[in-house]
């Protein structure tokens, strides 16, 4: 026998020890699985610009990484070579939200769970995860926090300025503090007692009070 009959003898052997219909039964249920992850992303997307691209991504990673544990699988030596090859990838791409890697493993296990052979581990186990997601990513707080910037003219007015915020919010904390000569800013975090902002507007016309912008606080304060 001839190394060329070995290759084609191997080779035939791989290509029948997956029938078609296992292919095609797990690229569709990683193609549902992917678009439920996706769909999930989209309903607890807590940033202010949202990725389309990265959504995506979830879709085909659960696609890709089905197919590949599907081959490796298959073959052991081909699973040898697999481990080699994947090895030297490196990801550059940062994480701004710490949650996204929560959905990269996700679309990662549900793959490798589906090719494995556990349908069922791996629908049940997305749907409660996705479920699990949904109501504690979206569930609201009563005390939403907020940035307040303000910028004063000097120190009374700094006064003056925090103990209006006191009497008309139900927290106050100061976050930072940067004075410049005949300036002073403040990155003051506080809780509503209501959703009105219109003390914001007193505030800016108050003496010695040059600005005051209030933003939404997402709680990741960097110093």
């Amino acid at each position: 026998m001839s190394f060329n009959d070995i290759f084609k003898s191997s080779f035939l052997e791989n290509v029948s020890s997956i029938s078609v219909l296992d292919m095609i039964l797990t690229i569709a249920l990683s193609f549902g699985i992917g678009l439920f992850i996706f769909l999930i992303y989209k309903k607890t997307y807590r940033g202010v610009m949202y990725s389309s691209g990265f959504g995506t991504t979830l879709i085909a990673l659960t696609m890709i990484t089905s197919i590949v544990i599907l081959a490796v699988t298959s073959n052991v030596v081909l699973s040898l070579g697999m481990v080699g090859a994947l090895s030297i990838v490196r990801f550059r791409t940062a994480i701004k939200d710490p949650l996204d890697i929560a959905f990269l493993f996700w679309s990662i296990g549900a793959g490798i769970i589906l090719a494995a052979g556990m349908i069922p581990l791996a629908v049940i186990g997305s749907v409660c995860i996705g479920i699990i997601l949904l109501v504690f990513v979206n569930r609201k707080s009563h005390t939403h926090p907020y940035m307040v910037v303000l910028n004063c003219a000097d120190h009374d007015a700094e006064v003056s300025a925090k103990e209006f915020l006191a009497k008309n919010v139900t927290r106050t904390m100061v976050k930072s503090k940067s004075a410049v000569k005949d300036a002073v800013e403040l990155n003051i975090e506080v809780r509503l007692k209501e959703d009105d902002t219109d003390f914001i507007n007193f505030l800016s016309k108050m003496p010695g009070v040059n600005s005051a912008v209030i933003v939404s606080y997402n709680g990741d304060y960097m110093g």
